[in-house]
């Protein structure tokens, strides 16, 4: 090899050679990376010629209060967790409810937040009207799969669907006793409604109401010794309680305009909650069972199918406020509504249980 004599000419061939290496090496780096990527060269060339590469943050999801509609991807319903509460606030348990999918009614379930959210049934029929049970094990609920609407019980998780009643007429809104052995009913048959009773497995089922008039919606008392439900036996739709064999019913409340049927016992066994109002602007209320005074909780944004948190702290409830029927819970002063579903289908019929 030609060695350069003075010192300059070695300094040129040295500084030439460290650029070479450079290049060579930087190769080699870009066709390793090429290669475990998997890129190909076009977009590395495209790539080295940009002088705006730079990474976008991830969009983040912030909840939001009642007012705000966040736009999530129409392929997919997006709940977001409600924020502002303690976590000691947080409500807890499960909550089941009818949500609309594929053009039917489904039985769905989530958590109190929002969260979790599932389909447990899918029949091209109508599934409605969930109850969970007391132990928070099973669900039972009303369906037209088999032609009419019968009774069902499956698992929490949908599994082991099994249909309870047949051929006694189309049933609706079924409610498990506290103590897990019976299951109230509403059954509209020959004309009428009427509240019929049997036991879990489907047994013995028998009428505890009966007129010319509509009795409809039951649900049990904490200790269930007593039923409430919805009746328009003296003119218009309100609400009565009766014993457990339907023995002794009484009027709870005095002239509130056009009940609705799905109503609640508060745990402590003194408040029921309901839904009243014209269609398009009903409102949640809670009665007392012993003075018969009635408080309004919501005020506009057509307003359904109340359910006390086990605790007895929340509603959950459906509203139509955000152009939508959706989910939310509220305080049982009917303050910090909170929004739990953000679907773009029909999600109702809230039932909150352990």
């Amino acid at each position: 090899m030609i060695q350069p004599k003075d010192p300059q000419s070695r300094a040129i061939m040295i500084f030439i050679g460290l650029g070479l290496a450079c290049c060579l090496l930087t190769t080699i780096c870009v066709a390793v990376t090429v290669f475990v990527i998997g890129l190909q060269w076009p977009e590395v060339f495209r790539l080295l010629r940009s002088s705006d590469v730079y990474l976008t943050p991830l969009p983040i999801f912030t909840p939001v209060s009642v007012g705000t509609t966040p736009s999530p991807s129409p392929d997919l319903d997006v709940t977001p967790t409600p924020t502002g509460l303690k976590e000691a606030e947080k409500p807890q348990e499960m909550i089941v409810f009818t949500c609309f999918i594929d053009g039917y009614d489904e039985i769905c379930r989530m958590d109190p937040l929002g969260r979790e959210s599932q389909r447990l049934t899918f029949d091209p029929a109508t599934d409605f009207y969930p109850s969970l049970s007391p132990d928070g094990a099973s669900i039972v609920f009303s369906s037209r799969r088999d032609g009419r609407f019968e009774i069902y019980s499956m698992d929490l998780d949908g599994e082991n669907q099994i249909r309870l009643t047949e051929g006694l007429g189309s049933l609706f809104a079924p409610d498990v006793s506290p103590d897990g052995q019976m299951i109230v009913f509403t059954n509209a048959d020959e004309g009428y409604q009427s509240i019929w009773v049997m036991k879990r497995d489907g047994r013995d089922p028998h009428p505890l109401t009966e007129g010319s008039w509509d009795d409809i919606d039951p649900t049990w008392s904490p200790d269930g010794q007593q039923i409430a439900f919805a009746s328009n036996r003296d003119g218009s739709r309100q609400l009565y309680i009766m014993q457990a064999d339907g023995s002794q019913p009484r009027q709870v409340t005095q002239g509130v305009s056009q009940i609705g049927g799905r109503n609640d016992w508060s745990p402590d066994g003194q408040m029921l909650a309901f839904y009243a109002g014209p269609r398009g602007d009903r409102d949640i209320f809670v009665a007392d069972i012993h003075d018969q005074t009635v408080h309004r909780l919501t005020d506009g944004g057509d307003n359904l199918a109340p359910s006390f948190s086990p605790d007895g702290q929340w509603i959950t409830f459906t509203s139509y406020r955000d152009g939508n029927n959706e989910i939310y819970i509220m305080r049982l002063d009917g303050s910090e509504i909170i929004r739990l579903t953000f679907g773009s289908r029909s999600d109702w019929q809230p039932r909150w249980g352990p």
